[in-house]
């Protein structure tokens, strides 16, 4: 089934929404999920609440690629949840990780006063990603979006970590550069 289709159901009300989405999305979400939270049980719990939230959110939303909407929401649950289970304690996941690397370039504050801000930040990133080359802006979304590993990344590209750490670095002074432009820092 098409997306079109699914968002059409959703818009009609049907439950077999949620069954389409799952035979055709459930796998991607739970490894996004999973890619945050490094949990089964939390992973499953995670994509169970995508489908709960996009239920909740079409309509009135009408999104044209599903596939990028349950990604961002399953991604944003999952990160609420490894908050909410890391609050008392830090320590050195791949998620913190990542963050931290981010953190010197792009972090904008949880309040809505930022808000402007976080849009701003957006359509800076929109138009970042396309000046990577292919490698790097796989490297990139690969570590920031999808919280993978450098040695998973260095795997899965067949290359060294050490390649994959100084590409992303470049890719982050790169970004720093484009926020600077931009105003946004």
């Amino acid at each position: 089934m098409d997306d079109r289709a699914i968002v059409d159901l959703f818009w009609a009300r049907s439950e077999r929404a949620l069954e389409a989405t799952a035979k055709k999305y459930g796998a991607y979400c739970y490894s996004v999920a999973f890619g945050v939270l490094a949990d089964r049980c939390d992973a499953e719990e995670t994509v169970n609440d995508t489908y709960l939230d996009a239920w909740n959110c079409i309509p009135p939303h009408r999104p044209s690629v599903l596939s990028t909407f349950l990604g961002k929401i399953t991604r944003r649950i999952a990160i609420d949840k490894y908050r909410r289970r890391t609050a008392e304690k830090r320590g050195g996941s791949v998620l913190t990780l990542a963050l931290d690397e981010l953190a010197d370039v792009a972090r904008p504050e949880d309040t809505e006063a930022s808000a402007v801000d976080k849009e701003a930040l957006a359509m800076a990133m929109k138009k970042f990603l396309p000046t990577l080359g292919v490698e790097a802006r796989q490297m990139f979304l690969s570590r920031y979006w999808y919280f993978d590993s450098v040695k998973a990344i260095a795997a899965r590209l067949g290359c060294s970590e050490s390649r994959v750490k100084s590409t992303l670095s470049r890719a982050r002074e790169k970004l720093r550069a484009a926020l600077e432009e931009e105003g946004i820092l």
